[in-house]
């Protein structure tokens, strides 16, 4: 081709106009919906009448490649119009390849196993929600073909088992189990209405999720039985009729195991984020709560979260002087919070604004596990049990 010249269509540039249309859903879903197709028109950006003699066999074999591409109009049929003068004499040149049925769509993108595939996935789904999920991603639902049956049979048991209660373990499907369900969460949270999350998709369903627990040291004094660590459901920690004047509850599991007890008290693994379970415990409103978590922007987003449900806690271990006595020990945090945390008192909202604000480094942050030990143990905001 002569340099700077204007570029010509091919049949591949056609297939690549017509492509977008399948890989967008239009093609799959107006046939799938018994539509009319849409003519798909392609400019072919011929040859100018100047070029005709000057590239006259290229022209030729343009023209040549085209009406090969279309194969006898089963692909494409081409469009054409008279140009030329005196000098040449008048030519038919292509200006527009056009699609006007499916069936050349399919043969043009080689895609009719597929189509075939995917009538056969819309017959096996009578169910709207599950049409309707289809035809709003027909190409996407091509991708789960090989395992629409289990799909289907694992949504119409999630579907019937809604509100049940039940443990996901109990499914009875042939050929479906719960890493099926798994494995298709996003697929079958789709096609049901709920929740992807894992805890959520079974929560929105109505079944049951695994069992919360807290776990927590005691005192001598104040434990219910004659053993030093318990782990219990939220709902039942009420019925061992505890009663104390001191909690502790720290993040990091370690320190959990090696921080001293509370004298008259309970040292609590917070575990995260999972601390609102906390405030179901009716002892804890009642007694000095204490908190102890990183110190990043997380840290203070769960102190934040705490106090939704135990508005007197407080917190330790999470102020500028330790902050600035481990400089050697900062680490970055992965994805920080930048929340309007409005239940932080105003010393920890200081020190979160300087965290999310960057203000002494990028992301800086102090885990839990690298303060000094010994500074630790001299800024216990408790008297320790010496039992």
């Amino acid at each position: 081709m002569v340099a700077g010249a204007r570029k010509w269509a091919t049949p591949e540039t056609v297939r690549e106009k017509v492509h977008r249309r399948w890989v967008d859903g239009t093609l799959l879903r107006a046939f799938a919906r018994g539509e009319a197709l849409i003519p798909l028109e392609v400019p072919l950006g011929g040859p100018r009448t100047s070029e005709l003699g000057e590239r006259f066999g290229e022209v030729q074999e343009w023209m040549a490649a085209l009406e090969a591409g279309s194969r006898d109009g089963s692909r494409y049929t081409l469009r054409y119009t008279a140009v030329g003068g005196r000098k040449f004499g008048r030519n038919q040149i292509p200006t527009h390849a056009l699609v006007t049925r499916f069936d050349q769509a399919w043969a043009l993108l080689g895609v009719r196993a597929q189509v075939t595939i995917f009538e056969q996935m819309l017959a096996a789904a009578p169910d709207a929600p599950v049409r309707d999920w289809v035809l709003a991603r027909p190409v996407a639902a091509l991708d789960h073909a090989q395992v629409w049956p289990q799909i289907l049979a694992a949504y119409r048991w999630l579907d019937d088992s809604r509100g049940s209660g039940r443990y996901l373990r109990q499914i009875d499907v042939p050929g479906v189990d719960t890493k099926v369900v798994e494995s298709h969460r996003t697929v079958l949270a789709g096609l049901l209405g709920v929740s992807r999350n894992a805890t959520s998709f079974l929560h929105d369903l109505g079944l049951r999720t695994k069992p919360e627990y807290v776990r927590f040291r005691m005192a001598g004094t104040v434990a219910p039985v004659s053993v030093t660590e318990l782990s219990l459901r939220p709902e039942e920690l009420d019925g061992l009729g505890m009663s104390f004047t001191t909690a502790v509850i720290v993040e990091n599991e370690v320190t959990y195991l090696t921080l001293p007890l509370p004298d008259d008290g309970v040292l609590i693994w917070g575990k995260g984020f999972d601390v609102a379970r906390l405030g179901r415990w009716d002892a804890l409103r009642e007694a000095d709560v204490h908190y102890w978590g990183d110190l990043d922007t997380h840290g203070f987003a769960i102190l934040h979260r705490l106090r939704t449900h135990l508005p007197r806690v407080r917190s330790f271990l999470m102020d500028l002087e330790t902050l600035h006595a481990h400089p050697r020990r900062w680490g970055q945090e992965s994805s920080p919070t930048s929340a309007t945390l409005d239940r932080l008192t105003a010393a920890e909202a200081a020190v979160y604004d300087d965290l999310v604000s960057d203000r002494y480094g990028e992301r800086v942050r102090l885990e839990q596990e690298r303060i000094d030990w010994a500074w630790v143990l001299e800024r216990l905001p408790y008297r320790p049990d010496e039992a």
